[in-house]
């Protein structure tokens, strides 16, 4: 089986490099110390939306009995948003999991995962904070989204003009009272919807 894996992903990864994304850097695969079960995706941020300008890396774990079981994915950058832990990377698609069929390909799932960066579904979420901020206060969400894609997703030398000082002040701040690192600030702002007494206590 595991046989039956590895050349359709060596097909899949010699038809990727022929479509306009990945010409275009939109998204791309490679594979991890040569191993064709162990791949790295990446997808850019769509157009428009809060993960513009940023590069999201993906773990891609091929199992042996693909195509006919979907693989196992999950975020490696961290992303802010309803579908995928805030935590853990843990996406919530359907073609990850019941509607996989194995006509379905890894650059067929990485551009469905882009068309979910662009189109949330906070009633189905895998983060139930994100989506209760997304559901209500979106404005809050978008511009918090927009701060962990320019924290963790932007390449270094963009960083600058897209941050937001008033979230740098308050991390700043509750790294000073809590003694904490700076991601878990940003974390316990983000998930209080930046209010800092309420990241405080959370934290306590």
């Amino acid at each position: 089986m595991a046989n039956i894996a590895t050349q359709r992903i060596q097909r899949e990864l010699n038809e990727v490099a022929k479509f306009d994304e990945a010409q275009k850097k939109a998204i791309s695969i490679e594979m991890v110390n040569g191993s064709l079960l162990d791949l790295i995706g990446k997808i850019t941020g769509p157009p428009d939306t809060p993960y513009e300008g940023g590069i999201f890396n993906l773990e891609i774990k091929i199992p042996s009995t693909y195509p006919f079981n979907p693989p196992k994915m999950r975020f490696t950058t961290k992303i802010w948003h309803p579908n995928i832990s805030s935590v853990t990377g843990a996406i919530c698609l359907d073609i990850l999991q019941d509607q996989w069929a194995a006509a379905l390909t890894i650059r067929t799932v990485l551009l469905s995962l882009q068309a979910l960066l662009a189109a949330a579904e906070p009633d189905d979420p895998q983060d139930a904070v994100v989506a209760k901020q997304y559901k209500e206060n979106h404005e809050l969400f978008v511009q918090t989204a927009k701060h962990w894609t320019s924290v963790y997703a932007r390449p270094e030398n963009d960083k600058e003009k897209w941050s937001n000082h008033d979230f740098d002040a308050k991390i700043a701040k509750l790294r000073e009272v809590m003694g904490c690192d700076e991601h878990q600030a940003r974390v316990a702002l983000s998930s209080n919807n930046w209010d800092l007494d309420r990241a405080t206590q959370s934290m306590l």
